[in-house]
């Protein structure tokens, strides 16, 4: 998607910088609008099951479970910040043990050279992953095929699988038709940018209410 279909006002030529910065106000209430109304249809979609979700992996941690969370480019930023998020926290927040697999370079650029980049998650949750453990894997388009396989290894190691995509789900949404996602969260949108920002909502919620169900630290 060009800059242009994105933000047209920067194109127009236009001299007036009243002008400009009108359009850039509208574009920006156009967005926090747009966001807004996915993340209502989130919640009015899953909202109960991103509860029950939630229930599940606090039920691991508290059995010393770990979570290993993974996913590519932008998403791969948003399992870093997953995981810092449960290993940082606030203040009165659990320390809850936490590993991004991309931030792994070592391992996973061995992987990618000697194995295949489809490989590159399942392995390392092949290696390390315990029955305890909670597998999250984050893709936009739902489709990416290391996170699927990455998901799949855990699945069969007896791991809680847990997903979000966007637009239609995918093919992470087949998986969990099959059972191999025990919960899966679609942001339904074709917009990467509205996808990613209501993906990382969604894995605050988890967050915060995996707190309150563990209880103070």
């Amino acid at each position: 998607m060009s800059t242009e279909s994105l933000y047209p006002f920067l194109h127009t030529g236009a001299a007036d910088r009243d002008v400009l910065l009108r359009d850039v106000a509208r574009s920006t209430a156009e967005k926090v609008a747009e966001i807004g109304r996915l993340r209502a249809q989130v919640v009015e979609a899953d909202g109960d099951r991103i509860a029950a979700c939630a229930s599940a992996m606090a039920a691991r941690f508290a059995r010393g479970g770990r979570l290993l969370v993974f996913g590519n480019g932008g998403s791969s930023t948003d399992a870093a910040a997953m995981a810092a998020l449960c290993v940082g926290g606030g203040a009165g927040a659990r320390r809850l043990p936490a590993f991004a697999l991309a931030s792994d370079v070592a391992t996973l650029t061995a992987l990618a050279n000697d194995v295949g980049f489809e490989n590159v998650f399942a392995r390392p949750v092949a290696a390390a992953g315990r029955p305890d453990d909670i597998a999250m894997g984050l893709s936009t388009s739902g489709g990416s095929a290391n996170v699927l396989r990455g998901l799949a290894a855990a699945h069969e190691r007896g791991l809680l699988t847990v997903g979000l995509a966007g637009y239609a789900g995918g093919a992470m949404a087949e998986a969990a038709a099959r059972g191999e996602i025990d919960h899966l969260f679609v942001m339904p949108s074709s917009s990467v940018h509205r996808i990613q920002e209501a993906q990382t909502t969604t894995y605050h919620v988890l967050w915060e209410l995996v707190q309150r169900a563990l209880g103070p630290a």
